[in-house]
């Protein structure tokens, strides 16, 4: 009998702790990358989103973090080979003391040495700021493999990101850009 009640009893005090801090898990399809990801929780945020019920979420562990943390995916960048792409998404940060952005880049089949990149270093977003537009346009080289993109937090803070989407730049000005999905990416509103 004691067996049972102190099962009862750690079941309850589990559930409980679970609704006053809930898991937070690793979006479908995004993985946990960067310099130091172990400094960093990263995840679903189901409270502060742009859109839909999710977003993705990078915080720091301290407040004196070093390194940085990125959520990221990696797909396939064979379909672009020779266009010109934009990646666009949102981004929110709460009192970000190193910098944050989204980043984009692509690789070959020597992936020790990138054919394009971009993580807004030029274009850093600090401090606390409400929900952002961000861009980020390339050219995808002839010999183009994979494209790698998410958001990065370098230092401490906390950041969200949501709606990310990919758009290919015609070539000619007179015509409208087209809406794109890479193969293999997926989950880029987070509510998958």
């Amino acid at each position: 009998m004691n067996k049972l009640k102190n099962f009862f009893v750690f079941t309850v005090i589990t559930i409980g702790l679970m609704a006053f801090n809930p898991i937070k898990k690793l979006p479908e399809g995004w993985q946990k990358h960067g310099s130091n990801p172990k400094m960093y929780k990263m995840g679903l945020d189901n409270k502060i989103f742009r859109e839909g019920a999710n977003s993705g979420f990078i915080k720091s562990k301290k407040e004196n973090t070093y390194g940085f943390g990125s959520l990221m995916q990696t797909c396939s960048a064979k379909e672009f080979s020779g266009k010109k792409i934009r990646m666009t998404g949102y981004l929110k940060s709460k009192n970000v003391n190193g910098w944050t952005g989204l980043w984009l880049r692509i690789d070959g089949k020597d992936k020790s040495k990138p054919l394009a990149f971009d993580n807004m270093y030029n274009r850093q977003i600090k401090g606390t700021r409400d929900w952002v537009k961000c861009e980020i346009e390339l050219q995808v080289p002839e010999n183009s493999t994979s494209l790698n993109f998410g958001a990065l937090l370098v230092g401490s803070g906390k950041i969200w990101f949501d709606n990310i989407s990919f758009e290919e730049i015609p070539s000619n000005d007179s015509m409208k850009t087209t809406s794109i999905k890479p193969k293999g990416a997926m989950n880029l509103n987070f509510e998958d």
